[in-house]
């Protein structure tokens, strides 16, 4: 199985690519990539091959990576007839993926592939086998976890929810830090503080997140300082913000869709 990554040298792209690499999932032999900016001498310490264009990578992969912007994806005009096409793009959806001919998988994996801790869950296409499946989902686990999702329009979900990868927990880092600093602690002492809380404390729910109703009531039961602040946080709208973010991000990902239908 030759697998071809269109946009290997960008953030998602290079990140599957490295891992699959790493991982021994593909040997470089088997990786086909294509990018921008053109070949690269080294690719994650490997020698792999470079396609001139869509169409070279096309011709030489049985599964396609796409990993590019939306708004790129008409330029490339790709041709797979045949191929198993797995996208990452938000907002193109599979009306428009299968012109390109081929069997189409819509992904959503997120920033942490980087460190292959991305949760990137899956949609198949009608026209898909279970032996597509099981490859995307191989591919897929190379940066990290993966479920398959039984309706398309929940990618539009998952690009705002894991797919934003780590956006709001660093715009709650960022406010957090603020709050220090504006009350005279040390920048460098106030990006501790909150590191301690942030990633310390999210630690705290891996691998147990469906507990976390239970540790917020823990926190709140002891009536002590943090259960004041979580009162005064909900008081304020916190669930109701991160609601309405989450909307909003599905709302832009569905109006990208209808973008590319028109």
């Amino acid at each position: 199985m030759r697998v071809g990554i269109i946009g290997a040298t960008g953030w998602l792209g290079s990140a599957l690519g490295g891992h699959l690499l790493t991982r021994g999932v593909v040997p470089a032999s088997d990786l086909v990539l294509l990018n921008r900016s053109g070949p690269r001498a080294d690719y994650h310490g490997h020698r792999v091959e470079w396609a001139s264009n869509a169409d070279a990578l096309s011709a030489a992969a049985d599964v396609i990576v796409v990993s590019v912007r939306p708004e790129d994806w008409a330029s490339l005009k790709l041709q797979a007839e045949g191929k198993l096409v797995i996208s990452f793009m938000a907002g193109v959806g599979s009306g428009v993926l299968s012109k390109c001919g081929g069997r189409i998988v819509r992904a959503m994996p997120n920033a942490a592939a980087e460190i292959g801790a991305s949760y990137s869950p899956f949609w198949a296409d009608v026209g898909t086998t279970p032996q597509d499946r099981a490859t995307a989902a191989r591919l897929l686990s190379a940066i990290g976890t993966t479920d398959e999702l039984p309706d398309e329009a929940q990618i539009d979900l998952m690009t705002a929810l894991p797919g934003s990868g780590a956006a709001y927990p660093a715009l709650m880092a960022m406010a957090m830090a603020r709050f220090m600093q504006e009350r005279g602690v040390p920048a460098e002492i106030a990006w501790r503080a909150t590191e301690a809380a942030v990633c310390g404390g999210a630690a705290m729910l891996s691998g147990r997140i469906d507990q976390a109703e239970t540790l917020v009531e823990a926190y709140r039961d002891y009536r002590g300082t943090t259960a004041a602040g979580i009162d005064a946080a909900e008081a304020e709208g916190f669930s109701l913000a991160i609601s309405r973010a989450l909307e909003a991000a599905t709302e832009k990902a569905r109006q990208m869709g209808a973008a590319f239908q028109t």
